[in-house]
């Protein structure tokens, strides 16, 4: 019986109270008794013997039922409650440990905010992008693909598997306190991050397919395959982008929630970090103010981010 909304402590009253009831009652009925006692109402005295003994049985009974309930339950809710501080506590370590894992991971994603964010924040060109890391063509190109496969080289994009939060939520009540909308943001999250990741490495393939083991330099001298690497570059950079807006909010949100510690389980979700954003610098610009008050471990949140302005 959940306790925590009185149910089980009305019960519990409700008990006790008609067994003093019928206690009470059993009183008023033996003073019946002891009148038919003093007028020798041996009928009478017997039948109010029998109803006295009933009610005053009843009564003792149902207070005893009632007083087992509540050592019972009391001990029960001691234990929940003992279960839940720790389940608490491990669940905290679990993410403070997701946090230290994830921020050097986060570290690397300075070098697509190279890639990215040249000439300008990045901006998808389905929403009107046009920055230089777009707009890039010829020798430019020919330099951005050079780019590009040392991000390859330097970036293992499998290392972002470690942000996966639901993974230590899961098992746990945690997840069952939890805002349902905060929890479908972090799990759509780690999706978004797991999409993100797969389609690079494929992305990565597609590029060296429509270079086609040729010089850089020689390939982009041939519009077809200009056209099939600029189109392979697109899609990379829609990649990245989506990993990186990804990577920074589940960081962000994870250290917010760490900074208030075991009373996260109660928190409601908040724009600066939730709501969908045109771009990634938007969403930093309007995260940074929540993100920068919140702390963790010796810095702020923001911090953990390692994102510098787009040049």
């Amino acid at each position: 019986m959940d306790f925590s909304t009185g149910h089980g402590y009305l019960l519990i009253g409700g008990l006790i109270l008609v067994g003093a009831g019928l206690l009470i009652l059993s009183l008023i009925v033996n003073l019946r008794v002891a009148h038919s006692v003093r007028d020798d109402v041996r009928h009478r005295e017997k039948l109010l013997e029998y109803y006295r003994n009933i009610f005053s049985q009843l009564g003792v009974i149902l207070i005893g039922i009632g007083v087992s309930l509540f050592i019972f339950f009391f001990q029960q809710n001691y234990q929940d409650q003992r279960r839940r501080e720790t389940e608490l506590q491990q669940v905290l370590a679990k993410l403070a440990a997701r946090i230290a894992r994830g921020a050097p991971v986060a570290g690397s994603l300075g070098e697509f905010d190279a890639l990215l964010d040249e000439g300008g924040a990045y901006v998808s060109p389905e929403l009107g992008g046009t920055n230089a890391a777009i707009g890039a063509q010829g020798a430019a190109l020919g330099k951005q693909v050079g780019e590009i496969l040392l991000v390859e080289r330097d970036v293992d994009v499998r290392d972002f598997d470690i942000l996966n939060l639901s993974r230590d939520f899961e098992s746990s009540f945690v997840v069952n306190e939890l805002d349902p909308t905060l929890w479908f943001d972090i799990v759509r999250d780690e999706s978004e991050i797991k999409y993100a990741t797969t389609q690079l490495a494929l992305d990565y393939k597609d590029l060296l397919d429509a270079i086609g083991g040729e010089p850089v330099e020689l390939a982009i001298a041939n519009p077809e395959k200009e056209r099939k690497i600029k189109h392979e570059v697109l899609d990379i950079f829609y990649d990245a982008d989506l990993l990186r807006q990804r990577s920074r909010r589940f960081l962000g949100r994870a250290c917010w929630l760490l900074s208030h510690g075991r009373s996260f389980v109660s928190l409601a979700p908040v724009d600066a970090i939730e709501a969908d954003a045109r771009s990634h610098q938007e969403w930093i610009d309007r995260s940074k103010p929540l993100l920068t008050q919140a702390k963790s471990g010796n810095g702020d949140c923001f911090k953990l981010l390692q994102y510098g302005p787009a040049s």
